[in-house]
């Protein structure tokens, strides 16, 4: 078979989707990995692979429908001259335009996957704002257009399917929810957490919605009780978004002692290793995989109790949820892992085995596979 992904960034491809698309190509299907920032070595690595990477021109934040349409078309285009039998979507326009070019191209099989409903449906602790209500209205709009016309969707958690589909009463075909998309958990073997220093880790981009002011100003409250405690981050600056951590700000809290910040990093399974606690007070998730590394790993998590986040911790077996921007609590919490060290190793292996019946990419790759039609 002929097999399209279109994504948006070609890392998606090689950090997320390797697995899947490895077992395709062993398995002889063609295919064809769509996406907008292609450099010479993440080209080189999926031709490596066996798969044909395809340029195509997206922007993602902006919301000028001519420019969006023209792309669309293109993508028609593009897929008349592939004629694949499977078009295969993720991340919002690729959702949205990718699905109607293959519909319009006559696609047999289109299927989405929502990784997370997006900055447009997460909350906000002093309420959404116009513009973001208005962006949300507009996806609304475009995903009754098309969402009806995919043959499968798939989400990663029930909330984001029970908001999409029934509480905004959109019409569809088939639907499944897969839960996280898996890891290789043998590369992300069992190590035991020590508890001697504690260590508190964050890991995503460096985004007010991800929970990185909270985590900072929990930091803080921790650290005047507690000052050998530590904090590390692990992520980068967004520098198109509004709700970003600012260079300067971050240098002021790495200078003060606050947080261990090294910068961009390769080793991030070297950092989780040398954690104590995996933290995530995000707003909304899709299923983050962050958390599924840090349980695989077997550290407990303390997270939110928002879409996606909720489904990765239980009280007091693996870890915490919080309310989302509840600092306080969110300090409360690292205060006991701090009182109560002995509690660290045994969450933690309750994190593993979590990990090892939900998240096994195996698992995940087989369903995936049966949703496209491929034994």
């Amino acid at each position: 078979m002929k097999i399209i992904i279109i994504g948006t960034t070609a890392s998606s491809f090689t950090n997320f989707r390797a697995s899947l698309i490895r077992k395709l190509v062993f398995n002889k299907h063609e295919v064809f990995a769509f996406a907008i920032d292609y450099s010479n070595d993440s080209r080189s690595k999926l031709i490596e692979w066996g798969v044909t990477p395809i340029d195509y021109k997206l922007s993602r934040s902006g919301l000028n429908p001519i420019v969006d349409l023209k792309m669309m078309f293109q993508l028609k285009t593009k897929f008349e001259y592939i004629k694949p039998d499977i078009v295969f979507s993720y991340f919002v326009k690729p959702i949205i335009y990718g699905t109607l070019a293959a519909r319009l191209a006559k696609i047999p099989t289109r299927i989405v996957m929502f990784e997370g409903l997006g900055f447009a449906f997460t909350n906000q602790p002093q309420g959404m704002a116009i513009k973001t209500k208005l962006i949300q209205k507009i996806q609304l709009f475009l995903y009754r257009i098309v969402l009806p016309t995919a043959t499968n969707l798939v989400f990663l958690n029930t909330d984001d399917r029970d908001e999409l589909l029934i509480k905004h009463k959109i019409n569809f075909n088939e639907v499944s929810v897969l839960g996280g998309i898996g890891l290789n958990l043998d590369e992300y073997s069992y190590f035991k957490p020590q508890s001697k220093v504690i260590r508190f880790l964050f890991i995503g981009r460096l985004l007010k919605e991800k929970g990185i002011f909270d985590f900072l100003e929990a930091a803080k409250m921790v650290k005047i009780e507690y000052p050998n405690a530590e904090f590390i981050i692990l992520g980068e600056i967004d520098s198109t978004s509004p709700n970003t951590l600012s260079k300067e700000t971050l240098s002021d809290y790495i200078k003060s002692g606050l947080v261990i910040y090294p910068g961009y990093v390769e080793n991030v399974l070297s950092w989780i290793n040398y954690c104590s606690v995996f933290v995530l007070p995000s707003y909304r998730e899709g299923f983050p995989r962050s958390s599924q590394e840090a349980m695989a790993v077997g550290r407990p998590i303390l997270t939110t109790d928002v879409p996606g986040c909720r489904e990765t911790a239980v009280d007091l077996k693996n870890g915490f949820l919080v309310p989302a921007f509840d600092v306080e609590k969110l300090a409360e919490k690292m205060i006991w892992f701090i009182q109560n060290p002995d509690k660290i190793e045994s969450m933690g292996l309750a994190s593993r085995c979590i990990a090892e019946e939900k998240f096994d990419e195996d698992k995940f790759n087989t369903k995936i596979l049966k949703i496209m039609g491929i034994k």
